[in-house]
């Protein structure tokens, strides 16, 4: 909870919106329409949420258009933006105190920035370059030959096998395994599978977010690259020798497949499916247990199995729905044709 408080007129001024209502409220927190207090500010993005509104206790509303309504309002275009920015002056992340703890093992010739907080049972092997301001959680390891940016956070647990890069700004949450060997094996002589030694990287650029126990892999060679602003949610796979582009959204449970390309702003939905070597273009869109098993053209929106683009999709899912009942009017369409030939027949 934020114990500082400000004056209406400094939340709107920290949104950029324009205020209506008093400048001089005092205003201590930020929190969702059904929760929040007389001291607090919320936001509202659906008109069809006026009536919570309404019951509110709220002092004033972050809204995108001017609204009737007794509370003082803010007007922004992109009140969850500015919602969230709030969230962020109000509610401060805090960190632990920067020091390396006597219980965490560092390898040779391991370097770190100013303000780097490594917490007990941390794991750094050698030839480690670290930058300023990270964080490393409990149980965090860190392979030999790794690169980390400054500001980077490594939740509990989160493994870097050696040679990993990660940029600025990164978070891997709980239990993120980094450059894990990729799924690659041949069959030999006797019939049995022969794996292909992994030898590549991992790439992870600035500001990018990782959820938990998502698995990024490196391949035989080359590089698996994670491009600047990607965010990656929980339980996500991304195999060897993939690139996604800038910006990019995969949800949970995603799988993609080695050598898949993504371009940037790139959203895949929860429990979507990508073959290997398909290539997905910029600003692509595939809805949740999308299978893509050829390539996807930019700003197009896809759903099914196997992908379609979105409109083909609906009408296919609408036509699934009734297919019993087109199998029914088929068989009677056939007993009265064969009805008809028989009579032909027997005339």
């Amino acid at each position: 909870m934020g114990e500082e408080t400000m004056k209406l007129k400094q939340v709107a001024a920290l949104t950029g919106g324009t205020l209506q209502g008093n400048p001089d409220i005092e205003i201590s927190g930020i929190r969702a329409i059904e929760d929040a207090g007389e001291t607090d500010v919320t936001f509202l993005t659906k008109k069809k949420y006026l009536d919570r509104l309404g019951k509110s206790k709220a002092a004033a509303v972050i809204v995108d258009k001017e609204i009737e309504t007794d509370k003082a309002q803010i007007i922004t275009p992109n009140p969850q933006l500015a919602f969230a920015r709030l969230l962020t002056e109000f509610y401060p992340k805090t960190r632990p105190e920067a020091k390396v703890d006597p219980r965490a093992a560092i390898g040779q010739n391991v370097t770190f920035g100013d303000n780097v907080t490594v917490s007990p049972l941390v794991c750094i092997g050698d030839n480690v370059s670290i930058g300023d301001d990270c964080v490393f959680h409990p149980g965090v390891v860190i392979g030999e030959g790794c690169r980390i940016g400054d500001h980077t956070t490594l939740f509990a647990n989160v493994t870097l096998y050696h040679n990993i890069t990660l940029g600025k700004h990164v978070t891997l949450h709980a239990g993120v395994v980094i450059g894990g060997d990729g799924f690659g094996y041949t069959v030999d002589e006797k019939g049995q599978h022969y794996k292909i030694p992994q030898l590549g990287d991992v790439v992870i650029e600035d500001h990018v977010e990782v959820g938990a126990n998502s698995c990024i892999d490196r391949g035989a060679m080359g590089t698996t690259l994670i491009k600047t602003g990607t965010k990656v949610d929980n339980l996500a796979q991304i195999a060897h020798n993939v690139t996604i582009g800038e910006h990019s959204i995969i949800v949970a449970q995603v799988g993609i497949a080695g050598s898949c390309t993504l371009g940037h702003h790139v959203v895949l939905g929860g429990q979507v499916g990508v073959t290997d070597h398909v290539n997905i273009g910029d600003q692509a869109m595939l809805a949740a247990k999308t299978g893509a098993f050829r390539d996807i053209e930019s700003n197009g929106v896809y759903g099914g199995v196997p992908s379609l683009p979105m409109t083909a999709w609906r009408k296919a899912v609408t036509i699934f729905a009734k297919l019993p009942e087109i199998k029914k009017k088929i068989k009677e369409f056939e007993a009265r044709l064969n009805a008809i030939e028989k009579k032909d027949s027997a005339s």
